[in-house]
């Protein structure tokens, strides 16, 4: 799997050329949907074999879904376009550096990389700042802006048990 897209060396570098077009489909999503009125600036189009499998846009606002990024869409929508929760052999080209979540999506997608065109500053200096999200994960549980207290400590670990046991389990 490939790291963001930024710092890709070697064989990684030569897979990893992006197609303008893809890309110029994700921007037009993202302006898209703020002339519409529908959400934020974000757009992706997800990829594989050069063919796109699915599209998203930002839909926060339009469906009072905070994790409704552009990137969660289109990972949603590609997901069930495919029929799998591996989006393995697929990229996604997103017309903004993705947010932590975004980030993490993508990861647990298993998607083998990442085109981006505005980056992180971009979105902050459009009101979009995701460096508070980037410091909180750092800090230890205890120290986060937002209180978390572990509780029934003894019975935290039932379902792993049970997941470890389960012979119908799926591993993902």
């Amino acid at each position: 799997m490939l790291a963001a897209g930024v710092g890709v060396r070697g064989e990684d570098a030569e897979r990893m050329q992006g197609n303008p077009e893809f890309m110029q489909q994700a921007i037009e999503l993202a302006t898209g949907n703020v002339a519409s009125g529908r959400g934020g600036p974000f757009g992706a189009v997800i990829v594989r074999d050069g063919v796109v499998v699915a599209t998203g846009a930002n839909q926060v606002t339009a469906t009072n879904d905070p994790t409704a990024h552009a990137e969660v869409t289109a990972i949603r929508n590609a997901c069930r376009e495919l029929g799998d929760f591996s989006l393995a052999g697929c990229v996604i080209y997103t017309s903004c550096e993705p947010c932590p979540m975004c980030l993490a999506a993508i990861y647990w997608a298993r998607l083998d990389g990442i085109f981006y065109s505005g980056t992180a500053q971009d979105a902050a200096a459009a009101g979009f700042d995701d460096a508070f999200l980037y410091q909180e994960l750092k800090k230890d549980t205890g120290e986060r802006s937002i209180p978390a207290v572990r509780l029934l400590e003894e019975r935290g670990r039932e379902s792993f048990d049970v997941w470890r046991r389960s012979m119908e389990r799926v591993e993902y």
